[in-house]
């Protein structure tokens, strides 16, 4: 399974920064809690608690729903959720839908708008057409965690499956993966 390096979701979500507040806190939540884009286009502000800092994720497709905490990144604002969620809800304008991301017109986002704003970000980024879909987001955050030797469950609970074979694709170990893993096991 394809995904994206973190040097490319940094680049995407930079380009997105540059342009559009709405658009940089959307692809990042949408990276950092592996949505899919009808759950991320369906997120209310009442979803967002900036008090506990945590967001309500309603899934999709028979997906465990629940809630997560907003990962703060000191380091690295530009993967901040909070200081994103802040500065977007600043600017937000109401306009009655209570839709967290409302398209320009009002209202939730279609898929397709959705998708086509990703695909220009991705594009401008240099990013191959085959992976310039939001729904790579979702891979990569999945696909990171289990290079980064996340827990499974962790992975799981982050994806929202409520089969833990559906997270087990992210888990692909080289040959080359195993063998050094089996030797460090037998110093």
């Amino acid at each position: 399974m394809n995904s994206l390096t973190t040097e490319q979701v940094k680049v995407i979500l930079t380009l997105a920064r540059e342009s559009s507040t709405r658009d940089w806190t959307m692809f990042l939540l949408t990276f950092r809690h592996a949505l899919r884009s009808q759950e991320a286009r369906s997120l209310k502000l009442d979803d967002i608690d900036m008090a506990a800092q945590t967001i309500a994720v309603n899934r999709c497709k028979g997906s465990k729903s629940g809630v997560q905490s907003l990962d703060r990144h000191k380091g690295e604002p530009l993967l901040d959720e909070v200081v994103a969620l802040k500065a977007w809800l600043k600017e937000r304008r109401e306009d009655g839908s209570k839709t967290l991301f409302p398209s320009a017109k009002g209202g939730a986002m279609t898929r397709m708008q959705f998708n086509r704003l990703f695909k220009a970000y991705a594009t401008a980024a240099g990013v191959p057409a085959d992976l310039a879909h939001p729904h790579i987001l979702r891979y990569s955050l999945c696909s990171t965690m289990a290079a980064q030797h996340a827990d499974i469950y962790a992975i799981q609970q982050r994806a929202g499956h409520k089969n833990i074979s559906n997270t087990m694709i992210y888990t692909h170990v080289s040959d080359a993966q195993a063998s050094e893993s089996c030797h460090e096991s037998l110093m």
